[in-house]
């Protein structure tokens, strides 16, 4: 399975991505200000450890796709960020180094 698969859905009342992983609800919270949005918890079924990456990067794709600009204050999304740099860099905004 790759991040095609997932179907990524913004739920604004409670501001977090979800998906479905082995049935299970995945979230991303995140606050929005301006053209920046905030990336500040994630949260995986138990034992789906596997597909997280796969999670992560899709909500950096759905992100990027709305032109916007990414702030990781989760510990595990800053971390995926920082060990794929060249590919995600152009989404943070200027100033900020992770």
């Amino acid at each position: 399975m790759s991040d095609e698969d997932l179907v990524i859905t913004d739920n604004e009342f409670l501001r977090q991505f979800e998906t479905q992983i082995n049935n299970e609800l995945a979230t991303i919270e995140y606050s929005q200000q301006e053209r920046k949005i905030f990336l500040t918890k994630l949260r995986m079924p138990e034992n789906s450890e596997d597909r997280q990456e796969d999670f992560i990067k899709a909500v950096l794709a759905e992100i990027k796709e709305r032109n916007t600009r990414v702030v990781p204050t989760s510990p595990e999304i800053a971390g995926f960020i920082r060990r794929n740099r060249r590919k995600y860099k152009d989404l943070l905004p200027v100033g900020i180094n992770i």
